[in-house]
């Protein structure tokens, strides 16, 4: 299922989502500039290596994406939840909380193959820490989804929407820990976004403002 759209408006602009859309964009683009070994290199030294881990590329990793359809997922992902989400916390608290959650999910990738050195880039786990605060104070919402095959678009909950996408992340995860595919940080992070989601809902409402915890704030 690909997600559309939600049905909350945003009551305040989504300054910081925005922000990080365009400069999500604007470092992809830079890469796609330079030479594919140079794209390789730069890769290595802005991504997070866990057999040569460093704080910093904790952070500048998800800054990096490897190609079009992550970049293109993450985004998607981050401006139909983000919004929301940025809208309950403020702008300010939104930015830490982003960051808080791929951090998380950047040290526990970084914990599941320590020795791994193939680069963990993007903003996955950063993402699905959005996705677990908007599953925590949007629990009415619904999502407009797309189905590929056959092709129809349909209205489902939100809840039903987060979570289906949770117990996928969750089981995939387990199955690359038995079976050995999917979860080495050369392949997609499940681990990591597990861990951000989870990191977003718990949180999520100590870091909501104070102001806008009051149901008329965000009942349309």
């Amino acid at each position: 299922m690909i997600p559309l759209k939600d049905v909350i408006p945003s009551r305040t602009a989504p300054i910081v989502t925005i922000s990080l859309i365009v400069v999500f964009a604007l470092a992809f683009l830079l890469q796609q500039t330079v030479s594919p070994a140079d794209r390789e290199r730069l890769i290595a030294s802005f991504g997070l290596v866990p057999a040569f881990f460093s704080c910093g590329n904790v952070l500048t990793s998800m800054f990096v994406h490897a190609g079009f359809a992550q970049l293109g997922a993450n985004l998607l992902y981050l401006w139909i939840f983000g919004e929301n989400v940025e809208d309950r916390l403020g702008h300010g608290r939104f930015l830490v909380f982003y960051l808080a959650a791929g951090v998380v999910a950047g040290l526990t990738q970084t914990g599941m193959d320590h020795s791994a050195t193939t680069p963990i880039v993007g903003a996955s786990g950063a993402v699905a820490g959005v996705m677990g605060g908007y599953f925590m104070l949007y629990r009415q919402s619904r999502v407009l989804t797309l189905l590929p095959f056959p092709l129809t678009v349909f209205e489902v909950p939100a809840v039903f929407f987060l979570a289906l996408w949770f117990l996928v992340q969750f089981l995939i995860g387990l199955a690359s820990q038995a079976y050995g595919f999917g979860g080495p940080p050369g392949g997609v992070a499940f681990w990591g976004q597990v861990t951000g989601f989870l990191t977003g809902v718990v949180l999520v409402r100590p870091m909501q403002r104070p102001e806008r915890q009051r149901v008329e704030w965000w009942s349309p």
